[in-house]
């Protein structure tokens, strides 16, 4: 998985609530390809709205206007990432460009899926995120929003900082890029000692044969 610290990017608002998985990357578009890769996913992102018809830009579509085709972190409305769990929707928006997502809350299968694919998402009350947005839209995109995960705080573009909280594990897990089976690797040394210490306790839990 992907590690994060820190982005410094163009913001874009989709405040509406309840953007929904099947919204952010529709059932035709995980099945158009087999590919594993960003420019496939990213190809996909809100492909409702983003296009008229197939691949056919919609000019209407803010991901598809200067600079929000350049944006790395989202600002949203409440419960995002709703409805299906399917894990393409944070590869969808990781293969877009976005690093971070701030929202007031999220789906709880989206939300953690969105640590594994190297997006952190941030929940902020309502008021701050439309404020944030309200900045940004002003400057035209032109004022940069921080997502510090090291600090676990977002900077708005008028310089106010937002302190945020995320889960310990799922946060150390972006910040190393390693995941749970990464993260017990790590302490193979450990499990061992452990397990050949409980075998001589207890050798009737463990089958005949079987490697420590």
């Amino acid at each position: 998985m992907e590690s994060l610290k820190s982005v410094t990017g163009v913001a874009v608002a989709m405040l509406r609530d309840n953007i929904d998985t099947d919204q952010i990357i529709p059932v035709p578009e995980m099945t158009r390809s087999t590919e594993e890769t960003h420019e496939r996913w990213g190809a996909g992102l809100f492909a409702y709205w983003r296009y008229i018809k197939d691949r056919e830009p919609n000019p209407d579509f803010i991901l598809n206007k200067e600079p929000w085709n350049r944006a790395t972190i989202l600002l949203g409305g409440a419960n995002f990432g709703c409805g299906s769990s399917r894990e393409p929707a944070p590869k969808a928006l990781r293969g877009f460009g976005f690093r971070a997502i701030v929202a007031p809350s999220y789906s709880g299968i989206f939300f953690n899926n969105c640590f594994r694919n190297g997006i952190v998402p941030v929940e902020l009350p309502m008021a701050t995120v439309e404020l944030i947005a309200s900045q940004v839209e002003a400057s035209g995109g032109a004022g940069l929003v921080t997502v510090d995960l090291e600090k676990q705080e977002v900077k708005a573009p008028g310089g106010e900082a937002f302190p945020f909280k995320t889960p310990p594990a799922l946060r150390a897990m972006l910040l190393s890029g390693l995941d749970e089976i990464d993260q017990t690797l790590l302490r193979k040394a450990e499990i061992t000692d452990f397990q050949s210490k409980d075998r001589s306790k207890r050798p009737w839990v463990y089958a005949p044969g079987l490697e420590s």
